[in-house]
């Protein structure tokens, strides 16, 4: 791509990155919250990027060769609200005047979905950042496979704004790293240097020198950029664009607060409003002489980026018909990847998989059976985009026609190295860009690495799958940290996070074809070390299973004395105490729950199908037991574990913590017999 500035400019930069600090300043006033200093640093960088050279149309958020625009520094929104305002997009100034209340479309960080021409939701420092990373790898891997040597199709950066405090982070360090070995060329990031953090200057507690580590990592990197000089701004912009098979770090000094004559340069400038007095003269230094939330006619007129983003996309448009019309197979599948759509054909050639797999008798372990179904399901998802934080030969994530990332390859596999938490970001900005149904595997205790990046899934409502193996103490001689405890029952406490942990091949195909078609949330996949039998099937136990819980074994009447509910390896153990109790006359159904988070969603008349009202019940999963306990009521027991494991064969670990049939029918026994809350 040509770096060509976009023609604007009767009136002078400067007035143009005033208006949006003059915005934020009084949105931020109006709040009483929020942070008005990154904004007023930040405004003349974004207005020459904003202006000149940024690649969008206000009038479409969604148009496929778009730049991506993310702003790492997320607590520094209104610099982003009045961007989108002023360029076009569907954000009154009546919202900008809402900032941080109820139900507007300006809350207190960038969220994805709620503001339109937002990119990624940003807050948690670093990952914005990590998003971006995930961004800039989608459009290299999608250029690759859509581009042909006339026609190019997918050609677009990803500008990613960071400060300080995002390169504080480790996460920044992880996917940095990576950028930087796969040569991530169309990235380009502005490192806003201003020197403050919330607890004042950074020099007492960051010292790194920046731009070598960068370069360390394999950036290109432009230094000593002035970030209120519009014509240094441009000439880095400029060399940014220049083709060197590095991503870009663009080091701006910049001052916090500029503009505000008694404040800017501090940290009081950082998180808080400027104060009525303080406004007053900051519009006085600045020549401001409008009210709040006033921005002339002829200001209004340079910043609207309508009809230039019109003009831009019609011209993609015009080339992709092209394209289409000389490689139209291709075309539509572009189409259909960047709606997020499956083919066409996928329930007839899932149908088919689930019908072999229901025929399968072999104990084969669930990290195993998951390799099974990545196999089938790549064939039929070209979208899906593999990869592991250095655990291939453990997590299973590979499959037989995955092809390898590399820096001058396309391909459908990524080594992400040991970066739990820089994959899951990663992963969550492939899926934000589209394109891709990204899947990412680690051990499940290591999620406690990868935690924060999983919310973010989850509060997006991303379409990311993160698969975790070794998922109990039955991973054995590795020890308790190892082994996971309370990490089962943490995922479930994350709102819209789908998690299944299934107790064989046929569970664990139905978890991941559930995971491949949800559209509205991420999911956990939980799976096994060690050998599960496959449970038997009267025909219908993939459907059934979908629902999150069923009836797996069944009492001789229908009417059970008692209900056994287990997940995972523990559905086994489940079976043999059923077995043990019906010769002492007990008459027990087995429920098997792969993902508590869909049965949850089923409705009252179905959950009451499985789990009848006054009936007896004992949970069992070898982890923690805290939620179990709105399944079995108070007069219920649930047989798990609230310590750490131990090191030694999963053989002899189950017996030791307690995890036998025999043990869960003498809790039966107890329970039938009136014994109450037992654990």
């Amino acid at each position: 791509m040509t770096a060509m500035p976009q023609m604007k400019s009767a009136l002078d930069n400067r007035t143009l990155a005033n208006a949006l600090r003059m915005l934020a300043i009084d949105a931020v006033e109006q709040a009483k919250s929020g942070h008005p200093g990154a904004p007023m640093g930040l405004a003349d960088i974004a207005q020459v990027l904003w202006n000149r050279y940024l690649k969008h149309n206000p009038a479409d958020p969604r148009w496929p060769d778009r730049d991506r625009f993310v702003l790492s520094n997320g607590h520094s929104s209104m610099l982003l609200y009045a961007l989108l305002h002023l360029s076009g997009y569907d954000l009154p100034l009546d919202e900008l005047k809402r900032f941080r209340q109820l139900h507007s479309k300006t809350p207190g960080h960038p969220e994805v979905g709620v503001t339109p021409g937002v990119e990624t939701t940003t807050g948690p420092l670093g990952q914005g950042l990590a998003n971006a990373v995930g961004m800039a790898l989608a459009e290299k891997l999608l250029a690759e496979e859509f581009n042909r040597p006339t026609h190019t199709i997918v050609n677009h950066r990803t500008f990613v704004f960071v400060g300080d405090g995002c390169l504080m982070e480790g996460i920044s360090h992880e996917v940095c790293s990576l950028a930087g070995t796969l040569g991530l060329e169309k990235l380009v990031a502005f490192y806003d240097d201003n020197g403050i953090s919330i607890d004042g200057h950074v020099r007492g507690w960051f010292t790194d020198d920046t731009p070598s580590r960068f370069e360390a990592y394999g950036w290109r990197v432009i230094r000593d950029v002035d970030g209120h000089d519009p014509a240094a701004i441009e000439s880095a912009i400029r060399t940014a664009f220049k083709t060197c098979g590095k991503p870009t770090l663009v080091c701006c000094k910049t001052v916090i607060g500029w503009g505000a004559p008694n404040m800017a340069g501090s940290h009081d400038v950082h998180g808080a409003p400027l104060g009525a007095e303080e406004v007053a003269a900051t519009r006085q230094a600045l020549g401001w002489a409008y009210a709040p939330f006033e921005i002339p006619a002829q200001i209004r007129a340079e910043w609207d980026a309508r009809r230039e983003g019109e003009r831009m996309q019609h011209k993609w448009e015009q080339r992709f018909e092209v394209y289409a019309g000389e490689y139209p197979v291709p075309a539509a599948e572009f189409r259909r990847r960047m709606a997020g759509d499956l083919p066409a054909d996928f329930d007839v050639q899932a149908n088919a998989w689930m019908t072999g797999v229901a025929r399968a008798t072999e104990a084969i372990a669930t990290r195993k059976a998951s390799q099974l179904a990545i196999e089938a399901l790549a064939s039929m998802l070209p979208e899906l985009l593999g990869g592991s934080a250095d655990l291939t030969g453990s997590n299973l994530t590979k499959w037989k026609a995955s092809r390898t990332v590399g820096r001058n390859e396309g391909g459908n596999y990524v080594h992400y190295g040991v970066r739990e938490f820089g994959m899951t970001a990663i992963i969550n900005g492939l899926a934000l860009h589209g394109g891709y149904i990204p899947f990412g595997g680690t051990f499940l205790v290591f999620s406690d690495y990868a935690r924060n990046g999983l919310r973010l899934a989850a509060l997006m409502r991303l379409r990311t799958i993160f698969v975790f193996t070794h998922d109990s103490i039955g991973l054995g001689e590795d020890g308790p940290t190892h082994q996971p405890v309370e990490h089962a029952m943490s995922l479930r406490l994350i709102p819209n996070m789908d998690v299944w942990r299934p107790c064989d091949l046929l569970e664990t195909a139905v978890s991941w074809r559930a995971a491949v078609e949800r559209r509205d949330g991420p999911t956990s996949l939980l799976l096994s070390r060690q050998n599960l039998p496959a449970q038997r099937d009267d025909g219908d136990r993939a459907s059934l299973a979908a629902r999150g819980g069923y009836v797996l074994v069944d009492a001789p009447t229908g009417e059970p004395d008692l209900v056994l509910i287990a997940t995972g390896s523990e559905v086994t153990l489940a079976i043999k105490a059923k077995e043990i109790l019906s010769g002492r006359g007990v008459s027990v159904r087995v429920v098997s729950m792969p993902s508590t988070t869909v049965f949850d969603r089923q409705d009252l008349a179905y959950r009451r199908s499985v789990l009848p009202d006054g009936v007896k019940r004992i949970a069992i999963e070898a982890g923690a037991t805290a939620l179990w306990w709105k399944y079995v009521g108070l007069d219920g027991a649930v047989i798990g574990m609230d310590g750490f494991g131990e090191s030694a064969p999963a053989s002899a670990l189950f017996p030791h913590f307690g995890f036998t049939a025999e043990r869960i029918a003498e809790t039966a026994r107890l329970l039938v017999h009136g014994a109450h809350g037992l654990s």
